[in-house]
């Protein structure tokens, strides 16, 4: 086996199955037109991809799978129409259609809605574990209807998400009170960054599992929910979240969880250090391919 820092950049330096047969699909989607402060989410791919290789040589101790033996196929990055937002999200849809179980890696979060919307087509409404510092129903952003303040405004409106099913983790950034209202009128249950902290890794899990139930589940995971003192590739920073011990833990147990898709975002290495945050997103990525997601739609 070649050392680490010797393996192809795709993800976890191999992932070479064909794609028509693979169990699992990742894809870069190297778009960051959403971002309403710190632009360079683009390169976020490509950066997951290098720090992915860390994982590629042993198994997961907890549960003691590999993912780096799993049938995954690394497709490459998706096209995008450059300088259009809308035409960019069509495409995405398009692209993601066709994929059984997709491992999206962004880009800015404005892409999760075009995921949901192609998955949606062939599952209907499903449940949403959203890991984020920002709510992500912003109706408007800075007079841009679509963008990555927004994508689960329009999930909701479109039918996409099921909002008694839905719930997000480690909420923290200033918002205005009539959009945490509406979010929370639509049945949406929110945790802040607080509670992680206050109540702990097993509280959360136990949550996560009485909102999404036994249904189809997506899970969607912006990176600035990791506090910035361990995650500082991001657009958008803000202090107070996540500890990666916290997210990993909540991770774990979530197995049993029927997930049937899921994206990281918001990785933008000019703001890295030493990969951490990269290598947190690559990290995310690998433990949940070792949750034993659905394999079938």
């Amino acid at each position: 086996m070649l050392p680490t820092f010797s393996l192809p950049p795709r993800f976890l330096g191999g992932c070479a199955s064909d794609p028509g047969t693979a169990t699992f699909c990742i894809a870069g989607i190297p778009f960051d037109l959403g971002v309403t402060n710190r632009s360079g989410a683009r390169e976020g791919p490509q950066a997951v991809r290098r720090a992915s290789r860390m994982l590629a040589d042993g198994a997961n101790p907890a549960g003691w799978s590999d993912p780096a033996q799993m049938s995954i196929a690394d497709l490459g990055d998706f096209s995008l129409a450059l300088g259009d937002i809308p035409r960019s999200l069509e495409m995405i849809e398009q692209q993601a259609a066709g994929i059984g179980h997709l491992l999206a890696v962004g880009g800015d979060h404005t892409i999760t809605l075009a995921l949901l919307r192609a998955l949606v087509k062939r599952t209907g409404p499903v449940g949403l574990v959203h890991f984020d510092a920002h709510i992500d129903t912003w109706p408007d952003n800075f007079g841009q209807k679509l963008a990555h303040g927004s994508p689960f405004f329009h999930a909701l409106r479109e039918g996409l998400v099921d909002p008694r099913r839905m719930i997000q983790i480690g909420i923290r950034s200033p918002m205005p009170r009539e959009v945490y209202d509406w979010t929370v009128g639509q049945g949406v249950t929110i945790v802040t960054a607080e509670q992680v902290h206050a109540q702990g890794p097993q509280w959360v899990a136990e949550a996560i599992g009485r909102v999404v139930g036994e249904g189809l589940t997506y899970l969607s995971f912006d990176i600035d929910a990791i506090d910035p003192g361990q995650a500082p590739g991001t657009g958008t920073p803000e202090v107070g979240g996540l500890f990666t011990w916290q997210v990993m833990a909540i991770l774990r147990r979530l197995a049993g969880l029927r997930f049937v898709g899921m994206d990281v975002v918001e990785v933008a290495p000019a703001y890295d250090v030493s990969e951490i945050t990269a290598l947190a997103a690559a990290s995310i990525l690998w433990q949940y391919l070792t949750l034993r997601p659905l394999d079938k739609l």
